[in-house]
């Protein structure tokens, strides 16, 4: 029973953040921009929101630090695509180098070596944001006239312009979004480990790109696919280094479980083209 509640508790911390970057994933892409940038804009929030925490001891300032600096590398991502019209790939590919460069930069200049911890909100806010963000979201896009503008514009961009909605606005407004979402993330990530690390998102941004893949760009099916992968990373800390029916599991097995389970995933996924139809056009 204590190994159950073990697991369910794990699976939820380690979820929230995948939830919440394939929730930001979702109104991005599907304003029609390819956002393979989720894995940088949590890794600057993480990193800002540990200087800033640590700093202030307010987290309410730490979180907003966080959700700045990834609304920041939102609309530096929304430049580049929209008004520069630099191809979506290169362009996240571009946000995840700059963040990846800045965050390391920021935290060999400025983190204090003696600070060990900082103020943070407790976990089960995150989890409600995180679980109850799906659910929002599905409402909006299936109810509202915003959230129907959005799905028009990520399947038919042309066609929307024609009808006066105006794509560069929406994708404006989901792209920052997504950086809410992913500030949020990156602060859950880093409350959750105590300190910053260079590098700490390890993979998470592509695990919920992938698993926002796998829901077929659907807030619910979205939602459970990241706590599969959540229970999967849970299960390989909390199994790792113990025999199994008998037999000693190499670590390795262990942790590449996750993302040997992600490509898997996405394997299963090809043949069943759910993507939005204008992802990616201008």
């Amino acid at each position: 029973m204590n190994e159950f509640i073990t697991l369910l508790g794990g699976t939820l911390t380690l979820s929230a953040p995948l939830i919440l970057a394939a929730m930001g994933g979702l109104v991005s892409e599907r304003s029609g921009i390819i956002n393979i940038a989720l894995e940088g804009k949590m890794l600057i929030a993480a990193v800002a929101v540990w200087l800033i925490g640590a700093k202030t001891g307010n987290p309410y300032l730490g979180l907003a630090a966080g959700v700045g600096a990834a609304s920041l590398f939102s609309l530096i991502h929304w430049l580049l695509t929209q008004k520069y019209a630099f191809d979506h790939i290169v362009s996240g590919m571009a946000v995840n180098a700059l963040a990846f460069g800045g965050s390391n930069f920021l935290d060999k200049r400025y983190t204090d070596p003696s600070q060990v911890s900082f103020a943070k909100f407790d976990s089960w806010l995150y989890w409600i944001v995180a679980i109850g963000l799906p659910i929002c979201l599905w409402l909006y896009l299936r109810r509202t006239r915003g959230g129907l503008r959005l799905m028009a514009v990520g399947n038919d961009p042309e066609k929307s312009r024609q009808m006066g909605v105006f794509p560069l606005r929406i994708r404006l407004v989901s792209l920052l979004a997504t950086g809410v979402f992913c500030g949020v993330a990156g602060s859950l990530i880093v409350s959750n480990a105590g300190s910053f690390n260079d590098g700490m998102t390890s993979g998470k941004g592509f695990i919920a790109l992938a698993a926002l893949i796998v829901g077929g760009w659907r807030p619910i099916p979205a939602l459970i696919a990241c706590l599969l992968f959540g229970m999967l990373q849970q299960v390989q800390i909390q199994f790792q280094g113990e025999a199994i029916a008998g037999v000693m599991v190499p670590n390795w097995v262990w942790l590449s479980l996750p993302y040997f389970a992600t490509i898997v995933a996405l394997a299963g996924f090809l043949g069943r083209d759910r993507t939005p139809k204008g992802l990616g056009k201008p």
